[in-house]
């Protein structure tokens, strides 16, 4: 009986760490400047108090009717099916600088909002006038709701962050499975790490940017 109770002490801490690793949620960390593409008129800039001390915009002052012009595109792997949602580190300087346009393949249409106007890809940041994390939502003529996307299948993604106003700002892009969290503290969001800039720099090798073309067109058919 004693050496029972002893194996029932060794295999439920052992369960409870399987249960633990099941629920735990789905995280990654990107730096703009290092997407996959980086669409002119967008460019890298430098400021003191970003990730890496750079980020991602179309430069320019901000001003009504600019915009709508370059992007940056991140190909994702996703280690998992279900649901997502996207955190952005971003800085508006006024309500002349504070939206983006979203789409993240294969769960958005093949779309360019850019063109569309869809406002079910429009991005409305805050105004804040200071670097801070925003949760990347649907910004409609009814109001700012939260985005979730879900995806059947695991494997490479396409997320495109596109610009819609000139002068809006993009550090960094949180990626998690924790699609219910409303503010950056639940969500446990997180700037990238060095580990996390140096397992995105890998997937930017030479060949990756290659294959892209013919891998993301192969992972569309696949989804039709």
């Amino acid at each position: 009986m004693k050496y029972k109770r002893f194996y029932v002490l060794l295999i439920i801490p052992a369960l409870i760490l399987i249960v633990a690793g099941l629920n735990a949620e789905e995280e990654i960390a990107l730096e703009a400047e290092l997407a996959d593409v980086l669409q002119p008129p967008m460019v890298i800039a430098e400021e003191a108090g970003t990730s890496d001390g750079k980020y991602v915009w179309m430069e320019g002052p901000p001003e009504t009717g600019g915009g709508d012009q370059g992007w940056v595109e991140f190909i994702i792997d996703i280690p998992k099916t279900g649901e997502y949602a996207l955190w952005g580190h971003v800085f508006a300087w006024d309500g002349n600088s504070d939206s983006f346009w979203v789409t993240w393949q294969p769960s958005d249409p093949d779309e360019d909002p850019q063109v569309t106007k869809n406002t079910e890809y429009r991005w409305s940041i805050g105004t804040k006038n200071q670097w801070h994390w925003d949760r990347i939502n649907h910004w409609l003529d009814g109001g700012t709701f939260d985005r979730v996307w879900e995806f059947d299948k695991t494997g490479e993604t396409v997320l495109r962050i596109g610009t819609r106003e000139d002068a809006t700002k993009l550090d960094a892009i949180f990626v998690t499975s924790n699609n219910s969290a409303t503010d950056p503290g639940s969500a446990n969001v997180r700037l990238p790490t060095d580990e996390d800039r140096e397992r995105q720099i890998k997937g930017l090798s030479v060949d990756a940017k290659g294959k892209m073309t013919t891998t993301w067109g192969s992972l569309k058919k696949s989804y039709q």
